[in-house]
């Protein structure tokens, strides 16, 4: 097998403007297919990370048909205390929660005593949602990174249009379930900025401050964000965990709790569908690239040393190892392009973060973008691509091994 390597790089060095042409061919694929797959991976990540981290959470347990009314904020579908603590005991005992939050969410006026519109409004304690939300403190762009009782969290745009600012008296105004009219007055403690864009009007008070304006006099609660210890389990952990609170039963026997990722719960899921989609079409290119490139040279090769192969073949050559050496020659084609194409898109990408190229998402700017290689797609693309070139070699070199030795060497 040694003799085929050393044949086979000595070939391909005898064309080298052909074999560098190759090379450079597949190494521009390899470098494309890198560098788009960590940028655009970086950029799905992050903007997951901003989604959940600084409003969703990674999971969520709500009561039975809460989330296909949620848009109206309904009370009345709020879970009861004796079911939150049943789902407190359960989450407490899961190993892979790192934190869990429950929220109160109603729908409320907002008035700065001369103008009045309608509000969203979170009842968080704030010590959990903090630790189930930890990028929400970075939203803040005014006032404290905390919130207290007594404060209320105002979404920028809201704050801009009703024209009030940190440490003003505002009124909410609030309809319980029962039809009763509340308000209670609170100190803007923080302007809080939109993750999700102009539309953005959720507010955020505190839980015990919620719960005297809806006049609760236990805790009702809307929903629970949960936080996973590490995020890429996300999956598993829904499978087990949704088996064990949608198993939850009231005395009529229908269920009572229903479990949602954060894919379920936000239209941005759409958009990193189309990103994982964009990289895998990215990559059937780079097959198509390496496969007709590689195909394409080893076929002219084939051509151009028939008599060569007619004298091998004469001298006793077995159509095996014919076959070998133009496998081989392919397969270092492929070998000299990935190795190259990685250490090039490795390059680019370090460059890519030493930028630090700046975007907005939302009302967010001013992220960074930090592009990192991730070794299972180096890896595949490495596989993908040396797999290929030899697949590719595979048709020039059983033509080459069934030529007959008579007819290759009278060949011109």
């Amino acid at each position: 097998m040694g003799n085929i390597c050393k044949l086979a790089v000595r070939n391909l060095l005898r064309y080298k403007r052909r074999t560098l042409l190759t090379s450079a061919l597949v190494t521009l694929g390899v470098v494309f297919v890198l560098v788009f797959t960590s940028i655009s991976g970086s950029f799905r990540d992050m903007m997951v990370g901003q989604i959940t981290d600084s409003m969703l959470g990674h999971l969520q347990i709500h009561r039975k048909g809460y989330v296909a009314a949620i848009e109206n904020l309904p009370l009345n579908m709020n879970i009861k205390q004796k079911g939150y603590q049943k789902l407190e005991q359960f989450l407490a005992q899961e190993q892979e929660i790192s934190s869990y939050s429950p929220r109160i969410k109603l729908g409320g006026m907002f008035s700065n005593f001369t103008e009045t519109t309608n509000i969203r409004l979170n009842g968080v304690d704030p010590d959990k949602e903090f630790a189930t939300v930890p990028l929400l403190t970075g939203r803040i762009t005014t006032g404290e990174k905390g919130l207290k009782k007594g404060e209320i969290l105002v979404p920028d745009l809201l704050a801009k249009g009703m024209n009030v600012k940190v440490g003003d008296t505002i009124v909410i105004v609030a309809t319980n379930q029962n039809g009763s009219v509340n308000g209670k007055q609170f100190t803007v403690g923080g302007i809080l900025e939109s993750a999700t864009g102009p539309g953005g009007r959720d507010g955020y008070v505190h839980f015990d401050d919620a719960m005297e304006l809806l006049r609760m006099e236990e805790p009702e609660i809307s929903e629970v964000a949960i936080r996973l210890k590490n995020f890429g389990k996300l999956h598993a952990v829904e499978k087990r965990l949704k088996a064990a609170v949608e198993a939850g039963k009231n005395p009529a026997g229908k269920q009572l709790f229903e479990l949602h990722t954060w894919e379920n719960l936000s239209p941005f899921f759409q958009i990193a569908k189309m990103l994982n989609l964009m990289t895998l079409f990215i990559k059937v290119m780079l097959i198509a690239i390496v496969l007709i490139s590689i195909m394409n040279v080893m076929i002219m090769a084939v051509f151009e040393r028939i008599r060569e192969i007619g004298t091998i073949a004469a001298i006793g050559t077995p159509p095996g190892t014919i076959r070998s050496l133009f496998l081989v020659e392919g397969l270092c084609l492929g070998l000299f392009g990935t190795i190259v194409g990685n250490l090039v898109g490795t390059v680019i990408v370090v460059i890519v973060n030493a930028s630090s190229i700046t975007f907005e998402f939302g009302r967010q700017s001013g992220l960074v973008l930090k592009a990192a290689v991730v070794p299972a797609d180096l890896l595949m693309v490495s596989i993908i691509v040396v797999v290929v070139s030899v697949l590719a070699s595979l048709y020039p070199a059983v033509k080459a091994s069934r030529m007959e030795p008579i007819d290759a060497l009278r060949h011109v």
